[in-house]
């Protein structure tokens, strides 16, 4: 396949990909122009950082012969501080709060599923308390407790149970930390799959199970099938994380990061038809 022809496919492609994520950024207040220079950046950012030539310092020409964009804009975003990813503090310890809730022996059952705690300290049952303390020190555990609530990651019961809501760390929509997966999540997404398809050895796992002429009630039942069977997934692969980190973290090449994920996404064939309007015919 001809480099004009991949970059024909690759142009349509990146069409169809991004029309959800115009029509979030539409619904909330995110204009052409405002998009246009966040990508500006990002082209500028990528040149200077993974297209550099060996030995030889990048330099504002190069960075404009690669990226096409004016030298006077290059110039500028070049000096322009980086951006920084912050993570915010509920999302890093209330993931490894649930990591640990999802894999320590003490607050989980025989098949693996995590327990109710009690939200007081209990000489009979695993307790809240315990459970954060073997994540940190810093925060008290009613704080950390009234968080969770207000994000659905937990619920409480009986008064005095505590209820892990989800398997995995999801916030309610609308709120930062759900923006702040929203980014992540898909960045690893795409990030593996543009590395698989510039032949990238071995390959990262990218498969999704597909079907189409199904009714809306299948398509529903599907759905919650689909929920179920990633949430045993995700616990499992939780789990196993969770006993290699423990394994890892005194290595001085401990320095990876891991994300693993499952979606699902229905839509009728009426509705799909403004979605794949972009796709390469």
């Amino acid at each position: 396949m001809s480099e004009k022809t991949t970059a024909a496919r690759l142009s349509a492609a990146i069409a169809r990909l991004i029309r959800p994520l115009v029509r979030l950024m539409l619904q909330h207040g995110v204009t052409y122009p405002h998009f246009i220079h966040l990508v500006r950046r990002v082209y500028v950012e990528v040149a200077e950082k993974e297209f550099r030539l060996p030995n030889q310092k990048q330099t504002d020409s190069r960075v404009t012969l690669l990226t096409g964009i004016h030298r006077r804009y290059v110039k500028e975003l070049r000096k322009a501080p980086a951006d920084k990813e912050a993570i915010p503090v509920n999302v890093s310890l209330g993931g490894q709060l649930v990591a640990t809730w999802l894999s320590d022996e003490r607050f989980i059952d025989a098949e693996g599923n995590p327990l109710a705690l009690s939200r007081f300290p209990s000489e009979h049952a695993p307790d809240f308390e315990s459970l954060v303390l073997s994540v940190t020190t810093d925060l008290r555990p009613r704080a950390l407790l009234d968080e969770l609530l207000r994000l659905g990651v937990v619920r409480s019961e009986d008064g005095d149970m505590i209820v892990l809501e989800r398997s995995a760390f999801v916030p309610d929509a609308g709120t930062d930390e759900n923006l702040f997966f929203f980014g992540r999540n898909l960045h690893d997404h795409i990030a593996a799959s543009a590395y698989n398809i510039d032949g990238g050895k071995p390959p990262f796992m990218d498969r999704s199970a597909y079907n189409s002429k199904l009714t809306e009630a299948s398509a529903k039942a599907l759905a919650s099938y689909a929920e179920e069977q990633g949430m045993l997934a995700l616990r499992a692969v939780h789990q196993h994380a969770e006993a290699l980190r423990t394994q890892d973290e005194e290595q001085s090449d401990a320095v990876y990061r891991v994300n693993f994920g499952t979606y699902f996404y229905s839509v009728s064939e009426e509705e799909g038809k403004s979605e794949r309007s972009d796709h390469a015919k």
